[in-house]
């Protein structure tokens, strides 16, 4: 899988990945930004909702014609200091429908240890390169 990020001036990027659609990302205006964008951390807690919410309606296939509201709100917890990474995350599940609570905890237990891949890579090796001027170069 691949995505490439294309500088769009200022502090705005956007990504687009195999699938051929556009994320457009900014800065706040507080950070020299547009503000017309999502930022980039607000686009990773949207991607763990998105990719749990997946794997949960997935896993909930037989059961979906008796729920009638999934929406997934996302928290993070961010560190004051310099790089303001997440030391937290916390996803709330509001569904309407008549299904057991047992089987819809079962189903974010497997999306989460089984089948989400944006959980499991929040806990990835993040590795950088340099290509400058068409030439790669060493750090």
């Amino acid at each position: 899988m691949k995505v490439v990020t294309t500088w769009n001036g200022g502090r705005a990027f956007t990504a687009v990945g195999d699938s051929g659609y556009e994320v457009n990302m900014d800065a706040t205006e507080e950070a020299g930004g547009a503000g017309k964008g999502a930022t980039p951390a607000e686009v990773l807690l949207s991607a763990l909702a998105g990719c749990i919410g997946i794997d949960v309606t997935m896993i909930l296939r037989p059961h979906l014609d008796k729920i009638s509201k999934i929406e997934l709100i996302t928290d993070g917890t961010r560190k004051e200091e310099l790089p303001k990474g997440f030391t937290a995350m916390e996803i709330t599940f509001i569904i309407d429908g008549d299904i057991d609570s047992k089987k819809v905890w079962r189903a974010i237990h497997l999306g989460e240890e089984k089948y989400c891949t944006v959980s499991d890579s929040v806990k990835a090796d993040v590795q950088f390169k340099l290509i400058l001027n068409g030439e790669e170069q060493e750090a």
